[in-house]
């Protein structure tokens, strides 16, 4: 099974999250089917006529729409977004049917591919939300903090991010969970630079992480860096971006893993903590409004749609 390129592929300076839900029109259903199924071919032409923007598109399928596109056959760890809240933290869960994550090195490019894809749904969806996201200076987050520190590289972002002989049925596809971030950036910036250095468990300028024993409990780095109960690190693949404008910004956080746990342990490492009142002390500062789980079947499953 061939994985979608855009699971796997290193960043690109701009993208385009577009999510959706199927309408309640005649034979939106089979619209829909058709249209994901020449999503690859469609990646394949635009990658063929704009060779240098390094175009990916990354069809996936929400966890609540599965059973209605592909009622006989459903990943086995497909499950919703794991909504929680620990008083003012808060992780909302806000299905939605499909996601395309567009993304390349050309701006005029992705607007022009969207284009194209919404030709393709027409009216069997509606746009739920379109955000662009952006490369900021050298990959920072909006924070001033370098993002996607830990990310695995080289072959080891397949072994993260991709399903494989656990569930052959679904080879080559991966689980996505979806947040958007709003940043309080105004009470953000109040704070001195020691005080931000030591909420993530980096330095700011030079993207030194803090030994573990100089991490603080509450730090966003001592809260997502896990081990699974065989020693092992809990890791998954991110595909993160900044967004925004002169009124509101954030962060775009997507990740992909083989797993959905992954993801899971992490949000709740952030939100619940360590048992001891230790939560991540970054969600003062930002707040998810969205939430989405979904998976990204192989490039064949897509195909044999239509």
């Amino acid at each position: 099974m061939h994985v979608q390129t855009g699971v796997i592929a290193e960043a690109n300076p701009s993208a385009l999250f577009l999510t959706y839900n199927q309408t309640k029109n005649e034979n939106a259903l089979e619209q829909v089917k058709k249209g994901l199924a020449q999503v690859p071919k469609l990646q394949d032409d635009y990658s063929s006529q704009y060779p240098d923007a390094k175009i990916h598109i990354v069809v996936a399928v929400g966890s609540c729409y599965w059973s209605e596109l592909s009622p006989n056959t459903q990943p086995k760890e497909l499950s919703p977004f794991p909504s929680l809240e620990n008083g003012e933290l808060v992780a909302p869960n806000t299905p939605v049917d499909l996601l395309l994550h567009l993304r390349s090195d050309r701006k005029d490019v992705n607007f022009k591919l969207a284009q194209e894809l919404n030709k393709l749904l027409g009216d069997a969806v509606e746009l739920v939300e379109e955000v662009e996201g952006f490369r900021y200076l050298d990959n920072r987050d909006l924070t001033g903090f370098v993002d996607g520190t830990e990310n695995p590289e080289g072959d080891h972002r397949a072994e993260v991010a991709v399903v494989a002989e656990d569930d052959p049925a679904f080879a080559g596809g991966s689980y996505i969970h979806l947040q958007r971030y709003v940043h309080n950036m105004s009470y953000w910036n109040k704070q001195p630079v020691k005080k931000q250095e030591d909420t993530i468990g980096r330095t700011k300028q030079d993207n030194i992480e803090y030994a573990s024993a100089d991490k603080e409990l509450t730090s966003h780095t001592k809260r997502t860096s896990l081990k699974n109960a065989e020693g092992n690190s809990v890791e998954i693949l991110r595909h993160s971006m900044p967004y925004g404008n002169t009124q509101e910004c954030g962060l775009m956080f997507a990740s992909y893993c083989r797993t959905p746990n992954n993801f899971t342990l992490m949000l709740k490492s952030m939100i619940e903590g360590d048992g001891n009142g230790h939560c991540d002390h970054l969600l003062k500062y930002t707040r998810a409004v969205t939430g989405q789980a979904f998976f990204a079947p192989s490039v064949e499953f897509l195909q044999s749609l239509g």
